[in-house]
């Protein structure tokens, strides 16, 4: 069955209003630097999982020295952007995009340097299962390098985070730091890094909301609609809350494979 598709032509629109051309989750190419501090991309083989309409996969390759990226997703629409972004490029000869469905990767095992994921394991309930196709893909002495949303912790979400994951209306699989770092572990994973980033994206989401209520929401109406726009303005003022109490926290993640 096809997955139905939950980034629709006007919510992708919106988000790279607020967010860049290609990135469908915050802090554009700087937070994807931020991400790679310290890792070398240069000649590896590369998996980016939950690719989205294209920009990340294809910066890796344009900006990172990426010899090859394979970017994957569930959702037609987005690939088939980000499939006429790397034409448009011309990088479809490094960059290729490729339709998966739920459940282990359709890789060989050890056939990537480093796998990449920006926001999007949120999806994917099942984060030791996750995390153990991850090692398995990567070579040894690979690295898997990502940000997630997460939660501050596993039990029942406050009316407060309720409220915000409603208004989203997304398939959320949410996880505590405790268990991404625990299931990073129990794949084998070494060096491992689940780092917070919620003070930061407190206040960057504050100043997108104060965007799109103020100078960005013609803009914003223009690009997706004005049920579109409404439709996020009231997504934001129901997360920022969420970030201000802590529950949700955004995080980077990191992991060697032994070599």
């Amino acid at each position: 069955m096809d997955h139905e598709a939950e980034y629709t032509d006007e919510f992708v629109s919106f988000l790279e209003l607020i967010w860049g051309e290609g990135y469908l989750s915050p802090g554009g190419p700087d937070e994807v630097g931020r991400i790679l501090d310290g890792l070398d991309l240069t000649g590896l083989h590369v998996l980016d999982i939950g690719c989205g309409t294209g920009g990340i996969a294809l910066s890796l390759a344009a900006d990172y020295g990426a010899a090859k990226v394979i970017g994957v997703d569930v959702e037609d629409p987005v690939l088939a952007t980000a499939n006429r972004r790397a034409a448009a490029k011309g990088l479809a000869d490094r960059v290729e995009f490729v339709k998966v469905t739920a459940g282990p990767l359709p890789f060989g095992d050890g056939e990537f340097d480093l796998v990449f994921s920006k926001d999007s394991m949120i999806h994917i309930p099942d984060k030791e299962t996750l995390f153990a196709d991850v090692f398995r893909l990567l070579k040894p002495g690979g690295w898997f390098a990502a940000s997630d949303w997460l939660s501050s912790h596993d039990g029942e979400p406050t009316p407060v985070m309720k409220r915000y994951m409603e208004a989203e209306g997304l398939s959320f699989g949410l996880g505590s730091p405790e268990r991404y770092r625990e299931a990073l572990a129990a794949a084998g994973f070494a060096e491992i890094g689940v780092v917070n980033r919620n003070e930061w994206y407190c206040t960057v989401a504050a100043r997108e909301l104060a965007d799109m209520e103020g100078p960005l929401y013609e803009k914003g109406v223009a690009a997706a609609g004005k049920e579109e726009a409404d439709r996020n303005i009231e997504t934001w003022r129901a997360m920022v809350p969420a970030l201000e109490i802590g529950e949700l926290c955004p995080h980077h993640l990191r992991g060697a494979k032994p070599g």
